[in-house]
């Protein structure tokens, strides 16, 4: 992050794409105190592999995937896996600190940051609101579309 483009400014020839361009803005949150059965309902229902975890102020603390959830109750018993799932926050699992990049940078950036992290989102914050989510996915299409 860091490396910003205003003014539309061109990158190899071709202008650079900000986040705010492509990020999605209907992210769904899991609260810092939920149970893992509760956010593996809220993924599924979202249709999504992971979820910024936030306080009640609504400020991201970490990210749930479903990697954290498959980590967490892999090598357990059916009745232990169970126990996991209802008796364990979020918060016990949830990675951090969360990755994040601000609405105005370039989606080239944002690439790189991911392949650095190694993670498959970005979250997109706008001083300390949580203003969107930026999936490897909505990269890969504005590629695809020749976009970037």
């Amino acid at each position: 992050m860091g490396e910003h483009c205003p003014a539309r400014r061109r990158h190899r020839g071709r202008e650079c794409t900000h986040v705010a361009e492509l990020k999605e803005t209907d992210v769904a949150v899991v609260h810092e105190d939920a149970s893992i059965s509760d956010a593996v309902l809220h993924l599924a229902d979202a249709h999504v592999h992971g979820v910024p975890v936030v306080n009640r102020r609504g400020r991201a603390l970490g990210v749930l995937s479903s990697s954290d959830i498959v980590q967490a109750t892999a090598e357990q018993s059916d009745t232990a896996r169970q126990t996991v799932l209802e008796d364990t926050s979020v918060r016990d699992i949830m990675s951090t600190p969360p990755r994040t990049i601000c609405p105005e940078d370039d989606v080239r950036v944002a690439a790189r940051e991911m392949e650095r992290h190694d993670v498959h989102r970005l979250f997109v914050i706008s001083g300390e609101e949580l203003v969107g989510v930026l999936p490897t996915s909505d990269i890969v299409r504005a590629v695809a579309d020749d976009l970037l």
